[in-house]
């Protein structure tokens, strides 16, 4: 679960039958709160939109093409490792201090 930013209070009004469903999970032990169990609903609900856009955006076909190229491709890399290996590889060729962002000028002869 991800971190929280503030917390603010509101009132939603909800159909009888939604309100046992919630208090079921609380009941349950599923959730310790009610609060938990609507901010769980909306993070789904959440990832459903984002799938549903990328649906639309790059068609369902596209999706699996691209998710079966990623697991063919081996394992994944930590992103932080990747980056400083490339920074690593451009201060070798560039010089140190020229790799982090900074506009690099060519060093060819006549340049």
């Amino acid at each position: 679960m991800g971190k929280m930013g503030k917390v603010e209070k509101i009132s939603v009004s909800l159909p009888k039958e939604m309100v046992e469903t919630v208090n079921q999970a609380v009941e349950s032990g599923d959730y310790a709160t009610a609060s938990e169990v609507v901010r769980e609903a909306l993070r789904k609900w959440e990832s459903d939109r984002a799938y549903d856009r990328a649906i639309k955006t790059y068609g369902l076909e596209r999706l699996r093409s691209l998710v079966r190229e990623g697991m063919e491709s081996g394992p994944a890399r930590d992103a932080d490792e990747v980056f400083a290996e490339v920074k690593a590889r451009l201060e070798h060729k560039w010089g140190r201090g020229n790799a982090g962002g900074k506009a690099v000028t060519s060093r060819r002869k006549g340049s």
